[in-house]
């Protein structure tokens, strides 16, 4: 006699059954760029809008795991990690010039390469010099545009900078400027400085991206974008012009707790921009690893008002 299998169990049995792969299941890709091995990962159905993902220091297109199946269902997420760091090729700075305008270029490369004429750019943190780029080179391929802790003005610069600053103007007489910047304690601050929730963050991160910091090699490399950034405060002016001149749709997300970007350059965003959608959250530097659902709710609401 054949054996009955009982409702429960056959709910237990279903929900065992692996499930068939959807559009918001990330899919990993390195492809030749340049002359550089770009790594990206990509979710989300081909003919969707498209939003471009661009990461931060020190971090990759890691940042946004959380972030994209939240938006995958309806959007085509693009998330390129930079030469120099995550899973993209590291050549040494004598073989690739770590520049601002370089990342620049070598990214704008990949998104032609893969036939991404129109998108909306998430930019965070180093994403922000080399989205403005990209951006001022291309402004017909803007759709939309979405900031978080993506820093475009004098005042957002954190007391940090100070620091940085006496780097720029003599970097040989400030090694010790470049050992904070890629130390252990550094690392791990630039996720947990400012939050109220220090539970909601991944120590893999900061291990992680320590780990990759330690890598030969890599001193070079992020000691070359350090002193590389004074060409993007240089730049703010034109960025600022171009985003008059342009009006982009445009939301900004910022972490208000952030020391490094600090809030004022969210609401500087406000005298070239008077119609973005501005919130500063309670978050720090990395806002997504405390409030990715919000930001993704906000994320969802303005690109649905702010359709192709």
């Amino acid at each position: 006699m054949p054996s009955l299998v009982t409702g429960a169990a056959a709910l237990a049995l279903a929900a065992a059954s692996p499930l068939p792969s959807t559009s918001a299941t990330s899919i990993f890709h390195k492809v030749d760029v340049d002359g550089v091995g770009m790594f990206y990962r990509e979710a989300g159905p081909k003919d969707a809008p498209t939003l471009v993902l661009l990461h931060g220091f020190p971090s990759s297109s890691r940042e946004f795991n959380t972030l994209i199946p939240l938006l995958a269902t309806r959007y085509h997420l693009i998330a390129p990690d930079f030469p120099g760091f995550g899973q993209s090729d590291a050549p040494a700075p004598s073989a690739y010039a770590y520049t601002f305008d370089h990342l620049a270029r070598t990214t704008n490369a990949l998104l032609e390469r893969l036939g991404i004429g129109r998108y909306s750019l998430y930019l965070h943190d180093y994403g922000a010099p080399v989205g403005y780029r990209i951006m001022l080179a291309h402004p017909e391929r803007l759709q939309t545009l979405i900031v978080q802790n993506g820093n475009a003005y004098r005042e957002g610069l954190g007391a940090k900078w100070a620091k940085i600053a006496a780097f720029w103007n003599a970097p040989s007489d400030h090694a010790e400027v470049v050992d904070a910047f890629l130390s252990f304690d550094a690392t791990k601050q630039r996720h947990i400085a400012g939050t109220a929730h220090p539970e909601r963050y991944d120590p893999d991160s900061w291990t992680d991206e320590f780990a990759h910091l330690s890598k030969p090699g890599q001193r070079a490399i992020q000691a070359a974008l350090l002193y590389d950034y004074r060409t993007n405060v240089d730049a703010y002016p034109s960025w600022q012009v171009w985003l008059r001149a342009h009006r982009p749709p445009t939301l900004i997300a910022w972490g208000g707790n952030d020391p490094s970007f600090v809030a004022a350059g969210a609401e500087a965003y406000r005298r070239d921009l008077p119609d973005a959608e501005i919130h500063i959250l309670d978050a720090g530097h990395f806002a997504l690893d405390e409030k990715v659902d919000e930001i993704a709710y906000l994320i969802m609401n303005f690109l649905a008002r702010h359709p192709e």
